[in-house]
């Protein structure tokens, strides 16, 4: 999809400005101002535009709702400005859309109604459930309807994530847009109908009655662990905290916490340990006594110095990037949702999930720039920059070539890391190839991996939406399960259960595992397979 500043069509926008023209009309009748011979035309011709725009399709009857006590109607929301976001938990595109969408909420708080239309591409996003713990990631706080079946997305003929239609006071679609940026795209548009309406009389202003849902307490400290990295010269796990905005420093002997970087307010703050802000850290490097973390919802790179216990921005602006191959300095250049992050021979590459690429930095002069994928979204091998990736979210390396987790495919492939080199795809399909088969090289089916981590020949794959941790064998390409029963559970033992786990690192025949949604660490023996719950004691 197009990372271009997005724009309401020609024709869309027509019927936006030709409905101003006929609330100043209205306006004018009651006071008595002499209408021009061209204001009686255009009045007509907004008239027969107007006729024209289609009546909102109603929900159908059977949906699951999310952050309301029961199904909305859009009969029922007449008076309010309508937004709905088809949308789908796996989508980087997505992500990058909910900072607009609560953007036009604050702005727009008793006039307009967000409605997310959940139409999951992935088996496992179309079950509620999943979609609800999905909402509680994101912090989505307005209703959200489960589209499992895709009979919303169809009743409004949409055909890509994520689409933003909206709806005026009287149930009338006025424009659709797919793609990012959509506070521009929309903010204009959805004051205009609210002076419109507001000016009749036929706004409602009346907050609806809606019930976010809460994440209930548990006994982790955890909220959403995205990464984890183990050091063992230094006996440390380093673990990010994603939903609480910071990174946990445990001992590896003791599993006690030796120190916590970030204040846990979300934020883009430099300086002490305590008083930096991240916003949804991920992906962490280690080169010595410097920490490298991937602060991907500020689009940036941040450096954590350990000994002086001090934060700083190396790269990004804090703004999302709009065009995908611009280098330059990391200070000054835009980044586009940084994932995971591995460091190498001075140089420190990035999973840029965002713009469907891997970048690297030059550690010495901070110069960014891209290192594989052309930007555009698919599983396409070849030369390094003319080859597509699809959201890499999991980065690894032997040493000689990098690992990716190729979410969006679901599939795990490598880049060369020398100049000239290729990207090649281990085991996987494309973008609608996707389940749960253990096979060799391309009959291999994953749905959505984000983690991935290398040891002795074989990768082993954090297979998110399946809630498994399967093995890669770099020789014969053969994808097995390792770990995980397939269902959705916190079980230790012989015959573990996970939750959707992103993140993985290895140290010492161990496997450490971010179990994001299961708000735990978990632990497996390499030669057992026997899975335990990382206990993190936390000192007073």
């Amino acid at each position: 999809m197009s990372r271009k500043p997005p724009r309401i069509a020609p024709s869309r926008v027509e019927r936006i400005e030709w409905y101003t023209v006929a609330i100043a009309v209205s306006l004018a009748l009651p006071l008595g101002l002499a209408l021009s011979l061209e204001t009686t035309r255009r009045e007509a011709r907004l008239m027969a535009v107007l006729r024209g725009t289609p009546r909102a399709p109603e929900f159908p009857v059977g949906l699951d709702w999310i952050n309301t006590d029961g199904p909305l109607r859009l009969d029922e929301l007449r008076g309010k400005v309508v937004l709905l976001d088809f949308w789908a938990s796996s989508c980087i595109n997505c992500m990058h859309v909910i900072p607009d969408l609560k953007r036009l909420e604050r702005t727009y708080p008793d006039a307009l109604v967000v409605i997310g239309v959940h139409s999951g591409k992935f088996f496992a996003e179309r079950e509620t459930d999943n979609v609800r713990t999905a909402v509680l990631r994101y912090e989505i706080e307005h209703p959200v309807v489960n589209d499992s079946a895709m009979q919303v997305w169809q009743l409004y003929g949409i055909r890509a994530w994520p689409t933003l239609v909206l709806i005026d006071p009287a149930g009338r679609v006025v424009s659709q847009k797919s793609g990012e940026g959509v506070f521009e795209t929309f903010d204009g548009a959805i004051a205009e109908l609210i002076a419109g309406f507001d000016a009749e009389g036929k706004l409602d202003r009346r907050p609806l009655d809606l019930s976010p849902e809460r994440r209930p307490l548990a006994p982790s400290v955890l909220a959403f662990p995205g990464k984890v990295l183990a050091d063992t010269s230094c006996g440390r796990l380093f673990i990010s905290d994603t939903n609480h905005n910071r990174i946990l420093v445990v001992s590896l002997a003791n599993s006690t916490l030796i120190d916590i970087i970030g204040s846990g307010t979300a934020g883009l703050t430099d300086g002490d340990f305590s008083a930096s802000a991240f916003n949804h850290p991920q992906g962490l490097a280690l080169e010595e006594d410097v920490l490298y973390i991937a602060d991907t919802e500020n689009h940036a790179i941040r450096r954590a110095d350990l000994v002086r216990r001090r934060i700083e921005t190396i790269a990004g602006t804090g703004g999302q990037a709009t065009i995908s191959s611009r280098s330059g300095p990391g200070p000054a250049t835009s980044l586009n949702s940084p994932w995971d992050l591995v460091v190498c021979e001075g140089l420190l590459y990035i999973a840029m999930a965002g713009s469907h690429q891997i970048w690297r930095m030059d550690i010495a002069t901070q110069y960014v720039e891209p290192h594989a994928g052309s930007g555009r979204e698919g599983r396409i091998d070849g030369p390094l920059l003319s080859a597509a990736l699809a959201q890499p979210s999991g980065l690894t390396t032997d040493g000689d070539k990098l690992y990716f987790a190729d979410s969006e495919v679901g599939a795990v492939r490598s880049a060369d890391m020398h100049s000239g080199g290729r990207v090649e795809t281990i085991v996987g399909g494309d973008l609608f190839e996707f389940g749960d088969r253990d096979a060799t090289g391309f009959e291999a089916r994953l749905q959505r991996p984000l983690g991935i981590a290398c040891n002795q020949g074989y990768l082993y794959v954090a297979d998110s939406y399946n809630n498994k941790i399967k093995r890669v064998g770099l020789r014969d390409r053969l994808a097995v399960t390792f770990l995980g029963t397939g269902e959705a559970g916190l079980t230790d033992g012989d015959l573990p259960g996970f939750y959707q786990p992103a993140g993985l690192t290895l140290a010492n025949g161990t496997l450490y595992i971010a179990d994001t949604n299961n708000h735990a660490i978990r632990v497996a023996d390499l030669h057992t397979g026997r899975v335990d719950t990382l206990r993190i004691r936390m000192v007073d």
